[in-house]
């Protein structure tokens, strides 16, 4: 198994003021599935996002990548893991402001030891022609298209998505989700999308949805519907 997760707990505060966000989460994904983590507000799924990246520890637990314990690294081990195997795509976009499009794809490519081509990525993600601009001359999907760029552009292993389309229309956020769709068709990359959207739920492999800090349900889609039939 690709991805493992074992018994993952998670709480914030401490005495009267503690909050157990994570109630003993055990979940594993295959190599190049498309994993949806569905569910209201409060319900865990960022938080475990945000441990599987490395980003939040958990109180208890334990997370496996190819059988590589993210417990027993170091925090220079962390870093390198995060590097090595892991691109992040947010809600906001967080690009560098007086970097072109192209120039901030390419910050991701010097973390990669196998980075992908930046003019085919370009490309397939529909930006050469905008290439030369910079952030603020770019619509919201063009910004969020230059995210995923940078974030696939050093080849991870895993693509963590959070709530990627929660700050676009409904057509961008569509265009956006078919991207996201032919970059884990073409590249194989294993993607985890954290949404609130239940009608993303139809385009993945298998679909995990929590409610206050546990799995109350787990889908496996035998057919997955393209991203451009999806309705909401």
């Amino acid at each position: 198994m690709f991805l493992e997760i074992e018994n993952i707990k998670k709480s914030f505060g401490e005495n009267e003021s503690k909050v157990t966000v994570l109630k003993g989460i055990d979940l594993s994904v295959d190599k190049g599935d498309f994993c949806v983590l569905l569910g209201p507000s409060g319900s865990g799924k960022s938080t475990l996002l945000n441990i599987i990246g490395g980003i939040d520890l958990a109180d208890s637990g334990e997370i496996r990548i190819r059988g590589e314990r993210m417990q027993d690294m170091n925090e220079r081990q962390l870093t390198q893991y995060r590097r090595s195997h892991l691109g992040y795509i947010f809600q906001m976009y967080n690009l560098i402001p007086n970097l072109t499009v192209r120039e901030n794809i390419e910050v991701g490519a010097y973390l990669g030891k196998h980075s992908l081509d930046v003019d085919e990525l370009l490309q397939t993600l529909g930006l050469t022609e905008h290439q030369h601009k910079l952030p603020n001359q770019l619509s919201g999907g063009q910004q969020q298209r230059t995210a995923i760029g940078r974030a696939i552009v050093k080849n991870p292993d895993i693509l963590l998505c959070d709530e990627p389309t929660g700050a676009l229309d409904y057509n961008t956020s569509k265009d956006i989700l078919k991207l996201i769709e032919t970059v884990n068709q073409k590249y194989g990359n294993t993607v985890i999308m954290v949404t609130h959207n239940d009608a993303i739920r139809h385009m993945a492999d298998l679909v995990i949805r929590l409610k206050d800090g546990q799995i109350v349900d787990r889908i496996k889609n035998v057919k997955r519907v393209p991203a451009e039939e999806l309705e909401w």
